[in-house]
């Protein structure tokens, strides 16, 4: 890095944790800020965007102080400004955007600096976990490479040393054989392996302030539970502030002291944890509690929202479900699949899933539940034919795919559709996204002028955009309004199969809410059949009728999903539901001290 002066590590630094050991650096700003010193003091930020030849204001005077040890939370809709006010703060938006104000990092001033001096800051001073790991990692090189660089450019190390770095910090964010895994590229890895590498890079040179940005989106629970202790522990070493950007309620139980909460660019409430979870003043900030999923809790059923479902629609016609799992011709079927990867180089095969036997009705909605690698998606895209199967059959609607040519899948793909987990990387970066929604219409219906158009507007008020914001690029969208383009170009075919490969893990609550509503009501009035793949086993329970659990490239447990809530069977889903996080701080302290004492006493016997 240009004019970044670099220091060495110092001989004390031997003796320190794992976590710290062997590079962790004297800083050029001299000692650690003492726990409870305001380190951040932001006042007047606004952040505009030049719009139609105007000015928009997308953050209007924001003003807050952080102090180290301190987590902050900024909530609200996709849009607010959350990531943008932040973004500002390192000189990160776009050609077309601009920052005013004042935001003092212990007396530096971040707005107006040049971008060589905020070289300097970025990565060291602070550091920022991205929503989209796709977008915000390399393509073109490997994970390993890029954590050694983060390394490398602000220590003076060798390159073994780095790697060494590297591949501890692999290992402490749950990487799979991270010596292995140090050499593959991004798109090698899951969605939440993808996130995990890039919590690791964020944390390489532990920041005094750190900007996580939906860090745990892509995670599954019980990864989620041990990257929020890995954020609390770096919180309570070197006393770090965190501005915690998130659209998970539970996971703001768990972290933020404090709370931001935003709607159009304006505050419209602040205050601690305890006060904004007990006591909302704000119309907006109960609209966006009562937005949020709550798991079950108890095998009594108290606290279940109903019944579980029994019947599903099969064209006009509700059919039990007991009924349809023996009559009806499934809309997938799954017989001891095993999805393999092939050999690449000196890499041996790798197979992600083995022995998987499911069964989706026609009309039925089944979640997909697991750890990230653990096959989930991967179980996705074979079922819309993106990947070969190695062994088993599968069926899609009666015909077998298990092993059909290109010709013979093009009718095919009329009668499936799916939802990528990463919205920023599926929709094409050229095209509008009115487009991307208007192209599957274009090639498979040949709908084309007024009609296109009308069907692009009409599948636009579905997922609740304005009609306007066809016209618009991906890279000009939030996250939130990325992954909505996503689900509407899946529907807009009326597709008998759906996957939906994590379709809200980009939306805040309450945009999660409606469009969860929306799910509900296509499915009921379309009636196709869907495998909901996502990590929020609340979510999980709002849509499904059933629930399959994945585990290391095995289906461990399927059953109905009031039976797989308040009574699982397996060990790892009895663990999966005690990680998942609950919209309540005292609540949430509880499960995680007794989390922890469990995981600290099975640590202790094995």
């Amino acid at each position: 890095m240009i004019g970044r002066k670099k220091t060495e590590a110092t001989p004390e630094s031997a003796s320190r944790s794992a976590f710290t050991d062997a590079i962790k650096l004297s800083r050029d700003t001299g000692g650690p800020v003492a726990n409870g010193d305001v380190i951040l003091t932001v006042r007047d930020l606004s952040v505009q965007f030049w719009v139609g030849d105007e000015w928009f204001t997308a953050v209007d005077k924001l003003s807050y102080d952080l102090h180290a040890g301190e987590v902050l939370a900024i909530v609200g809709e996709s849009g607010s400004g959350k990531t943008q006010s932040s973004m500002s703060l390192l000189g990160l938006l776009p050609p077309t955007g601009r920052a005013t104000g004042s935001a003092n990092l212990k007396g530096t001033e971040l707005v107006g600096m040049s971008i060589q001096e905020l070289r300097e800051i970025r990565g060291n001073e602070i550091s920022v976990i991205f929503q989209e790991p796709m977008t915000a990692l390399n393509p073109v090189y490997t994970v390993g490479f890029q954590i050694v660089e983060t390394l490398r450019t602000h220590y003076l190390m060798n390159p073994s040393a780095a790697k060494q770095r590297a591949i501890e910090l692999m290992t402490l964010v749950e990487i799979p054989d991270p010596a292995d895994s140090f050499d593959k590229y991004p798109h090698q890895l899951s969605g939440g392996q993808r996130q995990r590498i890039m919590i690791a890079q964020a944390l390489a040179c532990e920041p005094k302030l750190l900007i996580a940005d939906e860090p745990t989106t892509a995670l599954d629970v019980t990864v989620q539970a041990e990257i929020l202790k890995l954020m609390r522990d770096l919180r309570e070493r070197v006393s770090a502030g965190i501005i915690l950007i998130t659209h998970d309620m539970g996971v703001v139980a768990d972290m933020a002291d404090r709370i931001i909460v935003m709607k159009d660019g304006l505050v419209v409430e602040h205050g601690s944890s305890h006060d904004i979870f007990t006591n909302p003043q704000h119309p907006y900030t109960q609209q966006l509690l009562a937005s949020v999923p709550h798991l079950a809790e108890h095998a009594d059923g108290d606290d279940l929202a109903g019944p579980p479902q029994t019947t599903i629609m099969v064209g006009d016609t509700p059919v039990p479900l007991s009924e349809a799992r023996t009559e009806q011709t499934p809309a997938l079927l799954m017989e001891d699949v095993a999805i393999v990867y092939p050999k690449q180089g000196r890499r041996p095969e790798f197979r992600a899933a083995e022995h998987i036997n499911l069964r989706i009705e026609q009309g039925e909605v089944i979640g997909l539940v697991g750890e990230s690698g653990s096959g989930k998606t991967t179980l996705g895209r074979a079922a819309v034919a993106l990947l070969p199967v190695r062994e088993g059959t599968l069926t899609v609607g009666g015909h077998d795919i298990t092993h059909a040519s290109l010709k013979e899948l093009k009718p095919f793909r009329k009668t499936v559709g799916i939802v990528f987990q990463d919205p920023g990387s599926s929709l094409n970066p050229r095209l509008p996204v009115g487009e991307s929604i208007g192209e599957p219409l274009l090639l498979h219906e040949g709908l084309k002028g007024q009609a296109l158009s009308k069907r692009v507007e009409d599948l636009l008020d579905s997922v609740h955009l304005p009609r306007a914001m066809r016209n618009r690029y991906p890279h000009e969208l939030s996250g939130g309004q990325r992954q909505r383009i996503g689900i509407a170009r899946a529907l807009a075919l009326n597709p008998k199969l759906l996957i939906a490969d994590e379709p809200t893990s980009a939306l805040d609550v309450s945009v999660q809410a409606r469009v969860l509503d929306l799910f509900k009501e296509l499915q009921e009035q379309y009636g196709f059949a869907c495998l909901f793949i996502s990590h929020d086993l609340a979510v999980v329970e709002q849509v499904s009728s059933r629930i399959a659990v994945m585990h290391h490239g095995h289906l461990v447990e399927v059953g109905d999903t009031y039976d797989i809530v308040t009574r699982p069977q397996h060990p790892y889903t009895q663990r999966l539901l005690s990680a998942v996080p609950v919209p309540d701080p005292e609540e949430q302290r509880k499960r995680r001290e007794l989390r922890d004492a469990i995981i600290e006493e099975q640590h202790i016997v094995s």
